[in-house]
């Protein structure tokens, strides 16, 4: 029934590989846990009592909240599957609540910081350098993920409409607007691009390798690690920092919070929510810096 629970996966719910490949990591691994300590063979079979001692036994190992929560999340989606299948006639899942996860609050670049990124970094003339350059900014201008940013084709950009479309998780399309600074930069990086690759060699691919090539993570990571590391203070320096902090000083600007969403491509609100702690810890600051009696 794993099978049939991946082909659901992939061909009906469109979920990414990545989700498809960690769903079925964990269902083998829960499918080894009852096999050796309950000899069951078949999932399928496991009651309430066998799921809570793999979590116990996740626990014991040391797997974090957030880690155990996700392979529980991938148990209460299987067995829902098999329920509306009618493999099995009850929900094993039902009684079982998710560990409490620690409050993390997204990192971000603080405004004068990600500004001096952008405009004392030596960014050189040549292709290398206006592309690394357009990885920064159009990270930080638009909040894409770093898949969207890898597969976003030149065809995607509307000058004329000042937008560019975006194709998020689970295959939505999303249109985020883009400032006139930014589309300024875009025509001079598509100069170069256009020079440094002639046309019977171009890639369709808004970001590409040295050699012409679509881009992949391990390349923007050290992209947007390089350049945060001359001046961020923040420990993570990743792509998703500055989506993070597109989001924050959105917020912090008084941008609607189902707007942010939508920039986002979040499915629902509680996932920009996170984001409104750092802009009330910035509304405080103000208000015991203004308020007479604060």
């Amino acid at each position: 029934m794993i099978d049939s629970f991946v082909n659901y996966l992939q061909f009906e719910k469109k979920a990414s590989e990545h989700t498809v490949l960690a769903y079925s990591k964990d269902l083998e691994q829960f499918s080894d846990f009852v096999k050796q300590s309950f000899d069951l063979d078949e999932i399928e079979m496991a009651r309430h009592a066998e799921i809570r001692a793999w979590i116990i036994d996740l626990v014991d190992e040391g797997k974090s909240s957030l880690t155990v929560n996700r392979k529980l999340a991938t148990l209460r989606s299987f067995y829902k599957f098999l329920l509306r299948s009618k493999m099995i006639a009850k929900d094993p899942t039902y009684k079982l609540k998710s560990l409490k996860n620690p409050k993390k609050l997204p990192e971000f670049v603080q405004e004068l910081t990600i500004e001096s990124v952008l405009e004392e970094s030596n960014f050189d003339i040549d292709f290398k350098g206006q592309r690394d350059r357009m990885v920064i900014e159009f990270l930080y201008l638009t909040g894409v993920r770093l898949s969207e940013l890898i597969g976003l084709k030149w065809s995607d950009i509307n000058m004329m409409e000042s937008q560019v479309k975006v194709l998020g998780k689970r295959k939505k399309e999303r249109i985020i607007p883009i400032t006139q600074s930014l589309k300024q930069n875009i025509v001079s990086y598509q100069k170069v691009f256009e020079e440094t690759f002639p046309n019977e060699s171009q890639s369709p691919y808004f970001i590409v390798s040295n050699q012409g090539k679509q881009s992949y993570p391990m390349m923007i990571y050290r992209i947007v690690r390089h350049y945060l590391d001359i001046f961020a203070q923040t420990s993570k320096r990743s792509p998703h920092v500055l989506r993070h902090t597109f989001a924050t000083h959105l917020l912090n600007k008084g941008a609607d919070l189902n707007a942010v969403k939508d920039l986002l491509g979040h499915a629902n609100l509680a996932a920009t929510q996170v984001y409104t702690h750092n802009s009330l810890e910035k509304l405080k600051a103000v208000f015991d810096q203004a308020h007479p009696k604060a």
